[in-house]
C-alpha cells in the first residue's frame, strides 16, 4: 500500500505492508517483533531527516530552512568531562517519556549556556540539535509583540525540538522582579502614542514553566547569555534552567580536540602526537585564548609544526599582556602613592606651621596679657601711695 503525505509543503511518499503470522504467534510479535520494527524505522527516519531551523516575525510567523550546520558534539572543543555530563543528560532525558508523565512533569528540559564570547555557545546548540535530530526554533524576542503573542508562536513549535533565545540577557528589555513595582509598571506600560504591548519577565516565566509549557513534548529550552549575573534568578532556578553550563576559555581538551578538527592530530592516544604539546599544555591553562581564537590561530598554516609554533607565540604573547598591565597597574599604584606621602607631607607641614602661628600668636597675647597686669598693678600702688 503507498500513500502521500504533505509535510512543510513538500509531498512525501509511504509504503505500508501488511503483516500476517498465525495466533499462536501474537505475543511474540506484539511483545518483540513490533517494537523491533518500530526502533529500526525511528533510526532509519531520523537518520533520513532534514532539520530545519525556524525564524520567527511578526505578521508572518515560524518559516523554516534547512539546518545544515556540521557541528557535532565529537568535534566540540570542550572539557572531556563537561562534554560526557551534557550527552549523559541529553541521553537520559530523551529515554525518560514515561518517567516525566509518572511523576507529573512536562517532558522538557533547560540549559543555560554562559560564558565570554567565542567559546562556542551556539556551537554547541547545533552540536545538541544533531546529536538528537531536533529542529531548532531561533527565537528573538524583540519581534515578541507582548505576552499573547508569546503564548501564541510557542503552540506552533513542533514537538522534538530546541527553543532557542540567545543573548537573553539584551535581547530584550524586561522588568525583572528585582526592581520596585513602581519601575516595573512604569517600564512595562508602552510609550506614549504607542499601542504595542511590552513582553514581560511573568509572561516569558510562564511559557518555560508555566501552564503553556506542558503544550508540547521533548522539547529542550536553551537560553545562552554572556553574562549571567545580569539574569533574573527567577529564570534559572531548576525546573526552567536544569542545568548550567559554562563554556569558558579553551583548556588541553579543548586544544587537542581543535587540533584533531584542523590538522587531523590524533587525540584518541594517551601519547603526545607532537613535541609541542607539553608546552602548549602548560601555556594554554588558565583562560588565556577562547576555542574561536585557537581555532583561528590553526587555520592560519596547514603545516601542523607551522601552525603550532604560531600558536604556542600567540599563547606566550597572550599571557605577558596581564603582567604587562600589573606592571602598569603597580606603576600607577607607586605614582599615586607618592603623590598621596607628598600630599601628606604638604599636610603635615600645613598644618606644622599653622601650631606653630596658634603658639606664637598665644605667647604674644598671654605678655599683652602680662604687661596690662604690670600696667594695672603699678597704678593700683600709685592710688595707694596718693590716699
Amino acid at each position: 500500500m503507498e500513500s502521500t503525505k504533505v509535510e512543510d509543503g513538500e509531498n512525501i511518499d509511504s509504503k505500508c505492508l501488511q503483516l500476517s503470522f498465525d495466533k499462536k504467534h501474537r505475543d511474540w510479535v506484539l511483545n518483540s517483533y513490533v517494537p523491533y520494527v518500530e526502533s529500526k524505522a525511528k533510526v532509519i527516519e531520523d537518520e533520513s531527516r532534514i532539520l530545519k531551523l525556524y525564524s520567527y516575525s511578526l505578521g508572518y510567523g515560524w518559516k523554516s530552512v534547512n539546518f545544515e550546520h556540521p557541528s557535532t558534539l565529537e568535534t566540540m572543543a570542550m572539557n572531556n568531562e563537561l562534554k560526557r555530563s551534557v550527552v549523559e543528560d541529553l541521553d537520559r532525558f530523551i529515554k525518560r517519556k514515561d518517567f516525566y508523565k509518572r511523576v507529573g512533569k512536562a517532558w522538557k528540559r533547560g540549559y543555560l549556556l554562559y560564558g565570554p564570547p567565542g567559546t562556542g555557545k551556539t556551537s554547541l546548540v547545533a552540536a545538541m540539535a544533531n546529536y538528537l535530530k531536533f529542529d531548532i526554533y531561533d527565537l528573538q524576542l524583540a519581534s515578541v509583540n507582548g505576552d499573547a503573542d508569546l503564548r501564541r508562536l510557542l503552540l506552533g513549535v513542533n514537538n522534538s525540538s530546541i527553543l532557542l533565545i540567545e543573548d537573553i540577557d539584551c535581547s530584550v528589555d524586561m522588568p525583572t522582579r528585582l526592581q520596585s513595582a513602581t519601575e516595573s509598571e512604569a517600564e512595562t506600560l508602552p510609550a506614549a502614542g504607542a499601542s504595542t504591548p511590552r513582553l514581560t519577565l511573568s509572561g516569558l516565566l510562564n511559557c518555560v514553566d508555566g501552564l503553556w509549557s506542558s503544550c508540547g513534548n521533548e522539547r529542550l529550552i536553551i537560553f545562552t547569555t554572556n553574562n549571567k549575573d545580569k539574569l533574573d534568578p527567577a529564570l534559572l532556578r531548576p525546573g526552567r534552567m536544569d542545568m548550567h553550563i559554562y563554556m569558558g576559555h579553551c583548556d588541553y581538551d579543548g586544544f587537542k580536540t581543535l587540533a584533531s578538527n584542523y590538522l587531523g592530530m590524533s587525540h584518541d592516544s594517551d601519547d603526545d602526537p607532537h613535541c609541542l604539546y607539553p608546552e602548549i599544555k602548560h601555556l594554554i591553562d588558565g583562560q588565556v585564548l577562547t576555542p574561536a581564537q585557537v581555532a583561528e590561530e590553526l587555520m592560519k598554516n596547514e603545516d601542523a609544526d607551522a601552525a603550532l609554533e604560531g600558536l604556542v607565540s600567540a599563547l606566550k604573547r597572550k599571557r605577558s599582556e596581564p603582567e604587562k598591565r600589573d606592571d602598569e597597574e603597580s606603576m600607577k599604584k607607586m605614582k599615586k602613592l607618592e603623590e598621596g606621602e607628598m600630599r601628606v607631607s604638604d599636610v603635615d607641614e600645613t598644618s606644622r606651621r599653622q601650631v606653630l602661628t596658634r603658639t606664637q600668636e598665644k605667647v604674644i597675647e598671654d605678655k599683652d596679657d602680662g604687661v596690662a597686669l604690670e600696667d594695672e598693678f603699678s597704678t593700683s600702688e600709685s592710688d595707694d601711695e596718693y590716699d
